[in-house]
């Protein structure tokens, strides 16, 4: 019994743990742990990493910081307190200044999400006098009101609610904008209805979360209008979002710079400056010191305050100017791209603020009423969204695999539909992305996009096509970045389900062989749909009637073949249980012919060696092509084999390919030559080279297994040795 490798693997970790510590009680030297550490680390090096981050001067800096900060705990009470509160300071000023809010206290977490769960407590202690005496009872006669928008982080406030033991029903999504405006700008007077709407029935309104950039498209919302609308209900307004970054600049879009009126924001340096292990930070404004203190803003332990180490260090290594000039060059990098998309056909943006906004999110798309000399799209309507998001998340995805450092990945949003995206404040410091990278961005978009566009104008005609072949049925996948998917069916319904994958999977091998470098696969690894063929992404170029008539060709060869080879199997078989009937026939002969006495083993030796007898047995040749069963008897004589008709040889298609011409594609050099090179020397040329036809020695292998599986009624006979050499030696 196998165990489970996790539960393997883990006990092997375990042993050598135990080694470890009973390696001598003075355990082991600094050089040795060490090396173990790189060994943990490395251990998967055979693996390939996707993306690797980029470490630099300033990232030492925050690693050092967390190291200093061990070594600081272990100071004297006194000296410690003034060094943390000099740190925490410090810190503190110098984000408020940076980021342009005023009279601003910090709070440093690990979890992005924890300064908003502390500014909720803080707000509940202020609206509910007793809540620090009595609790989640005073909650009752006013149940509070949560209010997010829709584009705000997927599980935001359902862990916020978890977290501070509301009910759901205290959490209020707002929709965003239909109208007017983005429509990832959450919608105010709709916000402003929904609060009046609790407020009447006896709900309290307690907070808002807005966004300065949303996490699919970096988007802001009206921060103006709603700090206004918060501060008539008397509610607490926190702003989070990559855009914050952008206050740091010289020059800021107004709908950012109203983030620095909200009552609380979370910034994410760390990702924005290239810190690796930095703390989130919140800044809050708020009078009463012990209010924070009980809702956890603030702490006297040293640990919680010594957060801010890492960050203080790493601000004093950038400065103010290396900080600002980090964030311009992510902003310009940006702008760079969204310049070099606005020339490309085929690829619309997302962008709220072309000049201020840090992301970029396009997409590919094409009108569906144009159609050329080649192909059309029309017929797609029904399901043109998913045939797009389909071709836009393989767009993406091979943007991330060819360019790596340009941290280009896909997003799914609810109006788009699927997107790429370009948002360099959260990767361009960890992965180094250089303006080389957005080039090749471009580059390889100017690639791609043309590929696109042909799979699109070509996917109905492929479809038609597939649908005049009988043997092959097509597959409606609108998932699929591709042609189309297909599979070839048997004509004869009998075994269309017995066979019916080995012959895809004999197809998909024939197809991949061909010289040309269209793409064949068994499509995704959990697809619902079995036994196909995923036919991949087209060229300007493709001959749609070549590639579905050589598929079509392929696959009913194989089918012939497999035919052929029943056929042929049943041939055999017979054959061979008419050998056995003659060779029993034979033997009873002989026993009549030669006596009783010649066959008792001792007593038939000595009447051989007086008297020889002849036998009369004739040995049998299986003739395949005729499939007949004769004598070897002229074969002996003439000392040859006896002469039959070979059938005659296979005539090869003489119809070739341009020199230099692959496969399914079209010749620039007439029309006829194409339609004669594209429609007919294809398939047959090809058929003659893919598909053999089962040679003899594999069917008798095939039918000598058959039948080593199922004894036939006559293997208990004794054949002599001379005659089965006979018999097995003339098949042919």
């Amino acid at each position: 019994m196998m165990a489970d490798p996790m539960l393997a693997e883990m006990g092997k970790n375990l042993n050598e743990a135990m080694k470890i510590l009973e390696n001598g009680e003075n355990g082991q030297d600094v050089f040795s742990v060490l090396q173990l550490v790189q060994n943990l680390i490395h251990d998967d090096d055979d693996k390939p990493s996707h993306r690797t981050q980029y470490v630099g001067e300033q990232a030492h800096m925050a690693l050092l910081g967390h190291s200093l900060a061990a070594y600081v705990s272990v100071l004297d009470r006194e000296r410690l307190r003034k060094l943390t509160t000099r740190i925490l300071s410090d810190t503190t000023l110098w984000l408020c200044r940076i980021f342009r809010y005023e009279n601003g206290s910090a709070y440093y977490h690990e979890d992005d999400r924890e300064g908003l769960l502390k500014v909720c407590r803080l707000v509940i202690n202020t609206r509910y006098e007793d809540y620090s005496t009595e609790g989640f009872a005073v909650l009752s006669s006013k149940q509070p009101v949560i209010y997010q928008s829709a584009a705000c982080r997927p599980g935001l406030g359902q862990n916020l609610c978890s977290q501070l033991g509301l009910p759901l029903s205290s959490l209020c999504t707002v929709p965003c904008n239909t109208m007017f405006g983005s429509q990832h700008q959450i919608d105010v007077a709709l916000l402003d209805k929904l609060i009046k709407d609790d407020v009447d029935t006896g709900k309290l309104p307690l907070l808002l979360i807005a966004n300065a950039g949303t996490p699919g498209a970096g988007h802001t919302d009206k921060l103006g209008r709603l700090k206004e609308l918060c501060v008539q209900n008397n509610m607490w307004l926190h702003v989070e979002g990559v855009n914050l970054a952008t206050l740091a600049l010289g020059h800021v879009s107004s709908t950012v710079t109203a983030a620095t009126k909200s009552d609380s924001m979370t910034l994410t340096p760390g990702p924005w400056l290239g810190l690796p292990a930095v703390p989130a930070v919140t800044l809050y404004r708020h009078e009463d010191p012990a209010l924070t203190l009980a809702a956890g803003l603030t702490s006297s332990l040293p640990a919680e305050k010594l957060r801010a180490l890492p960050l203080w260090l790493s601000l004093q290594y950038l400065g103010h100017d290396g900080i600002v000039e980090r964030i311009k060059k992510t902003s310009e990098l940006s702008k760079k791209l969204l310049e070099h998309l606005k020339t490309l056909g085929s690829i619309k943006t997302s962008v709220e603020d072309e000049l201020n906004s840090p992301v970029v999110v396009f997409r590919f798309s094409q009108d569906t009423s144009t159609s050329s000399s080649h192909g059309s799209v029309e017929g797609y309507s029904g399901g043109e969204k998913e045939v797009l998001d389909a071709l836009n998340r393989w767009l993406g995805e091979q943007l991330a695999q060819h360019v790596p450092a340009s941290g280009v990945d896909v997003v799914e949003l609810e109006d788009e539909g699927t997107c790429v995206r370009f948002n360099p404040l959260m990767t361009a410091a960890v992965l180094g992305t250089q303006e080389a990278d957005i080039n090749a961005v471009v580059e390889k978009l100017t690639e791609l996009v043309p590929l696109l566009s042909c799979t699109l104008r070509f996917k109905q005609d492929f479809r038609e096509e597939v649908y005049q072949h009988p043997a092959l049925t097509y597959i409606e996948d609108l998932n699929w970045p591709g042609l189309g998917v297909i599979r070839s069916e048997y004509t004869d319904d009998s075994k269309r389900q017995q066979d019916l994958e080995k012959v895809n999977v004999e197809l998909l091998k024939k197809l991949k062989e061909m010289d040309t470098d269209f793409s064949f696969s068994s499509g995704p690894e959990f697809s619902p749909e079995k036994n196909c063929i995923y036919v991949g992404i087209a060229t300007d170029d493709l001959d749609v009637g070549a590639l579905v008539e050589t598929i079509a060709s392929v696959g009913r060869e194989i089918e012939e073949s497999g035919k052929l080879l029943e056929n042929m199997t049943e041939v055999v078989r017979k054959g061979i249980q008419e050998a056995e009937l003659q060779l029993l026939k034979a033997n009873e002969e002989k026993l009549m012919e030669e006596g009783v006495l010649r066959q008792i083993p001792l007593v038939g030796s000595v009447l051989n060696w007086f008297s020889p007898s002849q036998s009369s047995i004739k040995g049998r040749t299986f003739n395949l092509a005729a499939g007949s069963l004769d004598s070897t008897e002229e074969t002996y004589t003439m000392k040859a084999q006896s002469g039959k008709t070979d059938p005659p040889d296979t005539p090869t298609s003489t119809t070739k390919r341009l020199p230099g011409q692959k496969l399914f594609r079209r010749s620039t050099t007439g029309s006829e030559v194409c339609s004669e090179v594209g429609s007919v020397g294809q398939p047959e040329e090809l058929l003659r080279e893919a598909t053999p036809l089962p040679s003899p020695q594999e069917v008798v292998s095939h039918v000598t297994q058959e039948l080593a599986e199922k004894p036939g009624p006559f293997e208990s006979t004794e054949v002599p040795e001379s005659q089965e050499s006979d018999e097995e030696g003339s098949i042919r």
